[in-house]
């Protein structure tokens, strides 16, 4: 499995092109959430994304917001899901926002099921549970170390 982390001007049309695919073929239709998928941040963003072969595995977008930084749309296609890619995938994404956003919070969004997930990485609820597109979320913090 290769492990890659781009800017947007750095993408390929054809890896652009397959990193939304996937998000919208999670995103909008399997969660069944119509919403804009493809943003202005996908422009400010760095993309990580987890290849096997041809196929994009896992997939998550990191967003420097001035005094914070968050990263979204993290994403494991559903045919490689329950091996623990998350992990890697959230593994990977945090080693590259110290490396190139050093000593800034982070600050994310997270579907709320997922809250003791992102614990186990040192992020804690900063908010009540909202919906955001129709699904329940919750604000996480994880402090720079």
């Amino acid at each position: 499995m290769d492990y890659y982390v781009k800017s947007f001007s750095e993408l390929s049309t054809k890896e652009f092109y397959e990193i939304a695919k996937l998000r919208i073929a999670v995103f909008v239709v399997e969660q069944t959430c119509p919403y804009q998928e493809i943003d202005a941040y996908d422009e400010q963003a760095v993309h990580i994304w987890m290849q096997e072969r041809q196929t994009i595995i896992g997939y998550t977008r990191i967003i420097d917001q001035d005094t914070t930084v968050t990263f979204g749309r993290v994403i494991i296609h559903p045919d490689h899901r329950g091996k623990k890619l998350g992990n890697q995938l959230l593994e990977k994404t945090l080693a590259v926002i110290k490396t190139q956003m050093p000593d800034k919070p982070i600050v994310i969004s997270a579907q709320a099921h997922l809250v003791d997930f992102y614990g186990t990485y040192g992020f804690v609820p900063v908010s009540d549970v909202y919906l955001e597109d129709d699904i329940p979320h919750i604000r996480m913090r994880k402090e720079r170390q």
